[in-house]
């Protein structure tokens, strides 16, 4: 019999400080997401762009950057998801087909479908549903398409905050308190 592994996942997150992160953007709505979004100039503000000196300093402005630019980062996910979702035709095609199957199914309120010669049971459009997208999704290959949009959008944002420059006012207030 096997040892089970018990990986520490509460000494993991506290090390990378990720326990609070998230929170404030599930209590917010949508609008109060993109109200703060910051101007383009100031995002890509090429004066504040600079080789971090050490780990430290690497650490210091994610940190920073990472709940001051939260929205652009936002918005730069949704476009990488847009992009991705325009580069992979089928995968988009399997996603309208499956939103679009079920939409139709439901309109139906479990009544069956009755076209004249042929009569199907919700059960079998679900079915048949599945049985069409299942392969369709395995040719589009969600799993590549959700890797790629992970790494590119950690690679643009991570490598966007450790890059970027706090601005001056927010040193000067940390040495104040």
């Amino acid at each position: 019999m096997a040892g089970r592994i018990n990986i520490p996942l509460d000494a993991i997150a506290s090390r990378l400080n990720l326990q609070g992160r998230f929170d404030s953007v599930r209590s917010q709505n949508i609008q109060g997401r993109f109200a703060n979004l910051k101007p383009v100039s100031e995002f890509f503000n090429l004066k504040q762009l600079s080789k971090p000196q050490n780990f430290g300093e690497v650490q210091n402005r994610v940190n920073y950057n990472l709940g001051y630019f939260a929205s652009n980062y936002a918005v730069l996910f949704v476009m990488l998801s847009i992009y991705t979702l325009l580069t992979n035709w089928l995968l988009t095609f399997v996603i309208l087909l499956v939103i679009g199957g079920m939409f139709a199914i439901g309109k139906l309120q479990g009544r069956d479908l009755d076209v004249g010669f042929f009569r199907a049971t919700t059960a079998q459009l679900y079915t048949g549903l599945v049985v069409i997208a299942v392969p369709l999704a395995i040719i589009a290959n969600p799993f590549s398409a959700a890797l790629w949009l992970i790494g590119a959008s950690g690679v643009t944002i991570l490598g966007h905050a450790a890059f970027m420059e706090k601005p001056i006012e927010s040193a000067f207030s940390e040495e104040a308190v």
